[in-house]
């Protein structure tokens, strides 16, 4: 079986393109509150499911959009777009506003924002403060973050795009309970889990309610997000929860990963992806052994949940 090779740009740029978090951080914290206000539209009004797979966005052939989120007989959908950098509102009966993506403070983009709904005959309440953030600002107060450089969002929309893409091929390996590949506005990562079809132990009644909700279940989680804390760069993950005993020691591969204790979390440094021969080769086989580790010592059922690797996408 040939591994699969990356696909190609049409514009001539890098096929992987580089994007240091140090490089894009004022961009790319700006964008994180701006995203946590639309993402927070979608949290509000889309029906509840498990796991929370109701609040994430999704990648397009633009950027990312909320998918159409019903609201009395119409729908609203949201987007953003990297290519043309705008925010995009549509709803079922045609009508449409936009505004372009530009540096503003989020003070100015959730007034906007706001603005933009109330024209669409919109209105949603949302908890007006961002999450999974330290030191969290009011949106309407937040002036601090006020920055946008459309060259680095468009990048960051190439890499996101390419880890979707091979999140999307290894999804078709397992027959079990997954998730679909949808990208989390509160930790800012694109994930897709698999389940084992067993409910995890009782969780601490002190821990996160929301956490406790995200991991009810035994499962097995691999992404992909910039950066942050002690991973500053973008990088690919693997882990699972509970974490089964021995699971740090185990072997990995390829070049490059390794397992980061403080988050109970492998790692792959994008940039050793950027590096290597294959690149989407290299993140499969991340995930594979990854999974493979955790899957085993986890004891879960894989020859019914496994697809077989001669039926491999």
């Amino acid at each position: 079986m040939n591994p699969p090779r990356s696909h190609q740009p049409s514009t001539g740029e890098a096929p992987w393109p580089s994007l240091p978090l140090a490089e894009w951080q004022a961009t790319h914290d700006t964008l994180h509150m701006w995203m946590q206000i639309v993402g927070k539209t979608r949290l509000a009004l889309a029906p509840r499911q498990n796991h929370w797979w109701h609040v994430p966005l999704y990648l397009t052939s633009r950027g990312l959009t909320t998918t159409p989120m019903p609201y009395g007989l119409r729908t609203l959908q949201v987007e953003f777009d990297f290519v043309d950098h705008r925010l995009v509102l549509e709803t079922s009966d045609g009508a449409s506003r936009s505004t372009p993506l530009r540096p503003q403070a989020v003070a100015e983009f959730y007034r906007e924002y706001q603005g933009l709904l109330s024209e669409l005959g919109v209105t949603v309440k949302v908890w007006p403060v961002p999450v999974e953030v330290e030191h969290p600002i009011p949106f309407a107060e937040d002036r601090t973050h006020a920055s946008y450089e459309p060259a680095h969002a468009h990048r960051f929309f190439r890499m996101l795009s390419h880890a979707d893409r091979v999140l999307k091929r290894f999804a078709g390996r397992f027959l079990g309970k997954s998730s679909p590949v949808h990208f989390f506005w509160g930790a800012f990562d694109l994930a897709l889990t698999r389940f084992s079809g067993r409910r995890a132990p009782e969780r601490d009644e002190s821990e996160w309610w929301v956490l406790r909700e995200a991991n009810s279940h035994e499962e097995i989680s691999l992404g992909f997000w910039p950066g942050s804390g002690v991973v500053p760069e973008p990088a690919f993950y693997a882990y699972a929860r509970p974490e089964p005993p021995g699971l740090a020691d185990s072997a990995i591969s390829p070049a490059g990963a390794y397992y980061e204790r403080e988050l109970s979390d492998f790692i792959l440094p994008y940039e050793a992806v950027r590096g290597a021969s294959f690149p989407d080769a290299a993140v499969l086989e991340f995930y594979q052994r990854a999974y493979d580790g955790a899957a085993t010592l986890a004891r879960w059922d894989r020859a019914a949940l496994d697809r077989p690797p001669a039926e491999w996408p």
